[in-house]
């Protein structure tokens, strides 16, 4: 994992400018432009990987979460599974789940499937690239995992020393922009 809390907070610490770009939902904007809901794991950017499409990233992340755990049975559930919602549920109920081995594998996950969304959706990538070197941001009050467990309207969601969560999505998308960067 390149990016981290703690690497943040060495950065604040310097005093080095740094830039946020919040999110949190996945509704695209009303008018079709893209904006930061497509940082969201639930935005619909469905991606193709060796012959399966995957309607959203959440839809990846848990289909790959049952792969890992050999559940074949929930895999296909999940796939074919209708909505993110759906899809993180039957998450949930992966058999011979192992969360030591899950938080050895989940961010790699996430970073592979950011790759294949931005990769294979040039307006998405196009927008995350000109993201530059912002601290990309998951504001949601209720992920301590994934996003930072504040809103961006907290006092604390610029200060990641005070941040409730670890923000892994933030920082998988961070990094899938600089691998991405460095294909053009």
């Amino acid at each position: 994992m390149k990016y981290s809390t703690s690497w943040l907070i060495d950065i604040c610490g310097r005093e080095e400018s740094v830039k946020y770009i919040f999110f949190w939902g996945h509704q695209p904007s009303r008018d079709g432009s893209i904006n930061s809901s497509c940082f969201s794991q639930w935005f619909n950017a469905p991606v193709l990987v060796d012959g399966i499409i995957y309607p959203t990233s959440e839809h990846w992340m848990m289909a790959q979460k049952a792969l890992l755990f050999k559940d074949e049975n929930t895999f296909h559930k999940i796939i074919s599974s209708k909505s993110p919602g759906e899809a993180k549920e039957l998450g949930r109920q992966v058999d011979n789940f192992n969360l030591a081995i899950w938080e050895q594998k989940r961010y790699q996950i996430v970073l592979e499937g950011s790759l294949h969304k931005f990769g294979q959706h040039s307006r998405l990538r196009e927008f995350l690239l000109n993201t530059k070197q912002r601290i990309l941001v998951e504001a949601s009050p209720v992920d301590t995992i994934w996003g930072i467990g504040l809103t961006a309207e907290s006092h604390g969601a610029r200060y990641p020393e005070l941040w409730a969560g670890k923000n892994l999505l933030g920082f998988a998308l961070m990094e899938a922009r600089d691998i991405l960067s460095q294909e053009l």
